[in-house]
């Protein structure tokens, strides 16, 4: 019997379903470099009168690569005798992964993504908002938790100025912005107020923040934490359902010092690190067009190699970058054909491809069994 012998109706040889398999299996997914049978990505096949049709669920969101994925069923599925025509859809289906021990995935929120760097000012914030709007185009629902309390920058970067509503006056609804769901500190008080909190209060605003927000069905909810290893990313670590965390570093001593910390931290408390993302790696000079590593090179890239962990990428200093965020729209979408955009996509999906073949979380699957005596 082949993998898939239970799809298949009774209105096909056996020949041709075992070689319908293996052309399928010979499909390559370039993100997990898994066919479609590993991935378990067929769900329906239907044949009648010489028309071929599957059903393909991806276990990420990738719309960009479909139209490569059809391309490559259309290729080896074509020259098979009896089949006139192929019709392929596509859809996605991302479930809940595994988390740290201790903790279970939140109702509303598959996938919680820490977005993490040890040390101010390398473009953690820049490269969460980019990452976020990079997997909501490519077909998921993301939420953006800004949980630097000291400072906050998601709401100038998605020029987000109205306040969070409340319909039930104990939880407040999401800000929206680009089809995202966005909530932060930065919204609640002044821009130019102070947040002279002591640990406790933070971790206990990180809290509040995140559970008494009104998720709506988030496949990711990206959290752009503080800079540092201390109360914020405790907190996360022991009370918060992560199912992975990203690294934000420059190429620079200074800065991968600090990033090895964080990286360290979440490998203590068992949060995979689902890769390293290397910011400012290069400039390019706006007249001359010279590109220098004025930060130092492959810092990253190296800091991956002696840890084994994925390299998502390298970003440039562009002042493109800082400029669309300053205006409240990101390069992602401000620019969604440029070399920068492509980055922050192809970094994006590596990072959810990653988590699709992670392990599944079944505790919001099964139902709660309750013994009661009677």
């Amino acid at each position: 019997m082949g993998f898939l012998s239970k799809l298949f109706g009774s209105s096909i040889s056996t020949e041709l379903q075992q070689q319908i398999e293996a052309k399928i299996a010979l499909c390559i997914d370039p993100s997990t470099k898994k066919n479609l049978h590993e991935l378990k990505a067929v769900q329906q096949i239907d044949f009648k009168k010489g028309l071929l049709s599957l059903l393909i669920e991806m276990p990420y969101p990738c719309k960009s690569i479909w139209p490569s994925l059809e391309q490559q069923l259309q290729h080896n599925l074509s020259g098979l005798d009896g089949i006139e025509q192929i019709n392929v859809e596509f859809t996605t289906k991302i479930v809940a992964h595994d988390v740290q021990k201790g903790t279970q995935p939140l109702p509303e929120i598959k996938n919680i993504i820490a977005i993490a760097s040890g040390k101010g000012g390398v473009g953690k914030s820049t490269t969460t908002v980019n990452l976020a709007l990079a997997l909501q185009q490519e077909g998921a629902r993301v939420g953006i938790l800004d949980a630097d309390i000291y400072g906050p920058s998601i709401p100038t970067m998605l020029n987000l100025k109205e306040k969070p509503q409340s319909k039930d006056g104990k939880s407040m609804e999401p800000l929206m912005a680009y089809g995202m769901q966005v909530m932060s500190i930065g919204v609640l008080i002044e821009e130019d107020s102070p947040m002279i909190w002591r640990g406790p209060i933070v971790t206990q605003t990180l809290t509040q923040l995140l559970k008494e927000t009104n998720w709506q069905e988030l496949d990711y909810l990206l959290i752009d934490l503080p800079p540092g290893t201390g109360d914020v990313q405790l907190t996360l670590s022991q009370q918060i359902p992560v199912t992975g965390a990203v690294i934000v570093t420059t190429p620079q001593q200074v800065s991968l010092i600090d990033a090895k910390k964080g990286l360290k931290m979440f490998e203590k408390v068992e949060i995979p690190i689902l890769g390293i993302i290397e910011n400012m790696s290069t400039h390019i000079c706006s007249n001359c067009g010279h590109e220098e590593a004025i930060f130092g090179a492959h810092g990253g890239e190296s800091m991956a190699q002696q840890y084994q962990v994925p390299f998502l990428g390298a970003l440039p200093l562009d002042k493109r970058i800082r400029e669309e965020t300053d205006q409240g729209a990101p390069t992602v979408t401000a620019e969604p054909n440029s070399e920068i955009a492509q980055k922050y996509r192809n970094m994006a999906q590596r990072i959810s491809a990653d988590i699709g073949v992670k392990k599944r979380n079944y505790a919001n699957v099964f139902p709660e069994i309750v013994i009661q005596n009677t």
